[in-house]
């Protein structure tokens, strides 16, 4: 396992709030677990409003979580004064998305200046136990000197 230095000594700070101004993960009632440098989890509980015809959590609510999830785990290594935006993200759905809560885990695989890339599991959880329901690959790009934040 890599073992990153966050170049942010207020990483974590600076990932809740951003976090917290995502509009879309206060709707799906995504919270964040844990942030530490170059990896983060995000959870997800189920509720009825989340579902497809099945009853399965839809898999554009996986694909937003762990988008999140990978995305903020880059977010961790960068300037204070700097940003990243997703330009890319595969998701393959494993299994169904059957449990009381998904929990998606983003992890930095290459922190370059540019470009940094991740990739991401999300695991739907019943009674305590984990099913792997989906994996993923990101691609970020940095825009340094460019503070994340609303224009």
């Amino acid at each position: 396992m890599t073992v990153f230095e966050p170049r942010n000594r207020d990483f974590a700070a600076a990932v809740r709030d951003s976090f917290e101004r995502q509009p879309f993960m206060a709707l799906m009632g995504a919270e964040l677990i844990s942030v530490t440098p170059g990896a983060c989890e995000i959870g997800l509980d189920h509720r009825p409003e989340l579902t497809q015809q099945h009853g399965f959590i839809h898999g554009g609510a996986i694909g937003a979580i762990i988008d999140s999830a990978m995305g903020y785990a880059g977010y961790t290594l960068i300037e204070a004064d700097s940003t990243a935006l997703t330009v890319e993200y595969k998701l393959n759905l494993v299994a169904p998305a059957d449990g009381m809560r998904l929990v998606a885990r983003g992890a930095v695989a290459r922190a370059g200046r540019t470009l940094i890339v991740s990739r991401g599991e999300v695991f739907a959880v019943r009674d305590g136990e984990e099913t792997l329901c989906a994996v993923a690959t990101q691609t970020l790009m940095v825009l340094a000197d460019r503070a994340d934040k609303p224009a």
